[in-house]
């Protein structure tokens, strides 16, 4: 009986290790998967976008930057996958640990029941239980050997329980096992593929990068010009956004426009992107330009780049205050309380002055330009009062 109740504290001991270690192990390798999938989608987006260029080998900036970001993406993808494929090894020794120490409890309980039945008492017993009851000298006997072949039949059960129990646990280990192999050999044939994707990039981004080497004042004269229509639209959102928070400051917000702005407020870093599909091109502040080092860019906002013929949606519910147009483009401010926000380089528009929208509604079409090789890009940004807002700060990330 001691035996057994060691046995029993050891397979209670392997089933916290079941319950509490194993899922600690499945929840990292299933973030890492959960990561690996956000990347290959971004991947494939950045793919679509390259598509929607020019039909031909010549290296343009826009591809040049899609390019740059698939490098991006496929290095810190093939980076998540060692990370699982080391989890997943981490995780399938200890399955295999587990596994086993259950594998010894099970054999220590199949050699206690062995020898249980060996025993001649117990076999005599297990033989003619009648003949062991007749064959009592006494009542008292009697009842003692009835009572005896109950406790014996009870526990006979209670082994065979076990047994069952143990081998359930270690068919659930097997499975276990299986499907972490399954996982591990999907992960290195997809790192292996994402290595080949990513010296076939890095080969095409070097070959773009000379090319767009031997054309460098071209260029340089295209972004100058691309800055001074950046300026141009600045300068206006800035005088509406000025004008618009000049004549609020006059009155008093509403206590739908404080609830608005409360609300606006308390979704602060979880705002629906102002896009469905796409990804931050444009970051924002003062930072260096993404192909020469040397030009230095101060964005006002995020671009954010997407496919042709995508939509720019609302973040938040709030009221349309202002649609203009600037470089032969449209731009929308949406007021949410004392917080605007602004949808610019619009191809068309899908509201007007006065229209009241709702998160994800649509704003209008992005325009697709033609002279930056079929870029498709938002300009996107947020106000407090007149206070300029980082955008990535507030949308979800």
């Amino acid at each position: 009986m001691f035996r057994d109740s060691f046995n029993m504290k050891r397979l209670f001991v392997l089933s916290l290790i079941i319950c509490f270690l194993t899922p600690a192990f499945s929840e990292s390798v299933k973030d890492l998967q959960k990561k690996q999938k956000k990347l290959q989608q971004e991947i494939e987006q950045t793919n679509k976008m390259l598509k929607q260029t020019k039909k031909d080998e010549t290296a343009t900036m826009n591809k040049l930057e899609l390019l740059g970001r698939n490098i991006q993406n496929q290095k810190k993808l093939i980076h998540t996958l060692d990370n699982e494929i080391t989890a997943l090894n981490r995780e399938m020794n200890q399955l295999s640990s587990t596994r086993d120490s259950l594998q010894r409890v099970l054999e220590g309980y199949k050699a206690d029941y062995a020898q249980m039945v060996r025993k001649s008492h117990f076999a005599r017993v297990q033989q003619s239980p009648l003949l062991f009851l007749m064959s009592s000298d006494s009542f008292q006997q009697l009842a003692r050997r009835a009572r005896y072949l109950q406790e014996f039949a009870h526990f006979r059960q209670q082994q065979v329980r076990r047994i069952e129990r143990t081998q359930a646990e270690i068919d659930t280990q097997n499975e276990l096992l299986q499907a972490n192999k399954s996982d591990k050999q999907n992960a290195l044939s997809t790192r292996k593929r994402e290595q080949e994707n990513l010296k076939r990039d890095e080969r095409k981004q070097q070959n773009m990068l000379s090319q767009l080497k031997s054309k460098e004042k071209d260029l340089n004269k295209q972004i100058q010009q691309k800055q001074k229509k950046v300026n141009e639209l600045n300068k206006k959102i800035d005088e509406m956004v000025r004008k618009e928070a000049e004549k609020a400051s006059k009155t008093t917000l509403t206590k739908e426009q404080q609830l608005i702005a409360g609300g606006f407020e308390a979704n602060k870093g979880r705002l629906p992107w102002p896009v469905e599909q796409g990804m931050i091109s444009g970051h924002f502040g003062k930072q260096q330009h993404s192909v020469y080092s040397q030009v230095t860019i101060d964005n006002k906002g995020i671009y954010l780049q997407t496919v042709a013929g995508a939509k720019a949606r609302a973040v938040y519910k709030g009221e349309v205050t202002s649609c203009f147009m600037v470089a032969n483009t449209y731009a929308v401010i949406v007021q949410h309380g004392n917080y605007r926000t602004v949808y610019s380089n619009l191809s068309k528009l899908s509201v007007k002055q006065g229209d009241k929208v709702e998160p994800k509604q649509t704003i209008g079409t992005i325009f697709t330009d033609p002279d930056q090789d079929q870029k498709t890009e938002l300009y996107f940004q947020i106000y407090k009062d007149r206070n300029i807002l980082n955008p990535e700060s507030w949308i979800a990330k």
